[in-house]
């Protein structure tokens, strides 16, 4: 009896002790299925229509687009973390973080720091300037102006010289044209002004031959005056509305120059030795020029004209000057082993009808 009762609290210990081991490995094993350690980090900004939050707060634009469709062929589980533009570039270029994912440019002076992928988009930089928008009043105020007037006075004193010159061919036999010195110079100057416009009356006309001669030369150079005088007026209305005050590079030493601090327009307007001054967003930038704080921002093409659609349509524009060429690219840590997957994957993507789809979405049609 002592023996089966030794043999049973035996067995139960033992069974007990192999219950334990099962209870302990339980957690040991499932421990490392639910860690997370193949996450990486992507590195992005407020950069509109490259990166931005929506409303509802995730990430989109044409960059993060072209990340996630990567991300998604290769197989990457990511995170973005928002960084500034100089935080950013040195996260990347120490390896703290995995990529970046934005509008950046690929830049000589970059590449020795960190590597591109192959190109995603091309652009240049552009100049935002204010908008004048067409104003009555102010049309005719330049019609008062001093060299309109000036153009209008040099006009009327050729057509009283020209009406004196037929007064004094026609006055003898003429009666179209009286004696009297005023009447008579009246009459010339109606007629050298019907004459120069092409509308001819008919109520008055030379019959001698000198006054024929006059006639003549003054239709053929009437012709060329209503051209000039044409061009004069037009040119006055619109100079003011088409803004050609800035026409290429070297007209921006003489303005005030906004740019980002730290980006390539800023490292541009450097090298050009424009004078400029720098901001650390492009809101402060455009709030400025909208104030008339400022006369021209320079930054990257396709972000100042969606930015300028989206937040002061009427009050700025962009002008139809590019001032250098740049490309886009996504910036990784020196030698990243996923250079080359991701290259593969961003050039079938950029290929595909799709992409383009994308673009228009962000960027409009033409």
């Amino acid at each position: 009896m002592r023996q089966v009762l030794l043999g049973l609290a035996l067995w139960c210990v033992t069974q007990g002790g192999a219950l334990a081991d099962e209870g302990d490995q339980t957690p040991l094993e499932a421990a490392p299925r639910h860690a997370d350690t193949t996450a990486i980090t992507i590195a992005t900004r407020q950069a509109p229509p490259f990166a931005f939050k929506d409303a509802s707060g995730e990430w989109t634009g044409i960059a993060i687009e072209l990340w996630k469709q990567i991300a998604a062929r290769n197989g990457l589980d990511f995170h973005y973390r928002e960084l500034g533009l100089s935080e950013m570039l040195e996260a990347v270029s120490e390896g703290r973080v995995d990529g970046a994912v934005a509008a950046l440019t690929i830049t000589s002076e970059r590449e020795q720091r960190l590597d591109f992928s192959h190109p995603f988009h091309t652009s240049g930089l552009a100049i935002a300037v204010p908008h004048r928008g067409t104003n009555p009043l102010a049309s005719l105020a330049r019609l008062f102006s001093p060299a309109f007037l000036a153009v209008v006075a040099a006009l009327l004193g050729l057509l009283i010289v020209v009406g004196v010159l037929i007064w004094l061919a026609e006055r003898r036999t003429n009666t179209q044209f009286r004696h009297e010195p005023l009447s008579g110079i009246g009459s010339g100057l109606w007629w050298s002004a019907v004459t120069m416009t092409t509308v001819g009356y008919g109520d008055k006309a030379p019959t001698t031959l000198l006054g024929r001669a006059i006639a003549m030369l003054w239709m053929f150079a009437g012709l060329i005056l209503i051209s000039t005088f044409t061009a004069a007026i037009t040119t006055t209305l619109t100079v003011s509305e088409l803004d050609a005050s800035i026409d290429a590079v070297d007209d921006l030493h003489l303005k005030r120059i906004l740019a980002l601090e730290g980006s390539t327009s800023d490292v541009f307007l450097a090298d050009q030795d424009i004078r400029h001054r720098t901001v650390g967003t492009l809101s402060e930038a455009l709030d400025q020029l909208a104030a008339g704080d400022a006369d021209a921002v320079v930054h990257d093409a396709p972000i100042l004209r969606y930015r300028i659609a989206a937040e002061f349509p009427q009050q700025l524009r962009v002008l139809p000057l590019e001032l250098r060429r740049q490309a886009y690219g996504i910036a990784l840590p020196p030698g990243s082993a996923m250079r080359e997957s991701v290259n593969i994957a961003l050039i079938e993507i950029i290929r595909s009808k799709d992409w383009n789809v994308v673009l228009d979405a962000y960027l409009g049609t033409d």
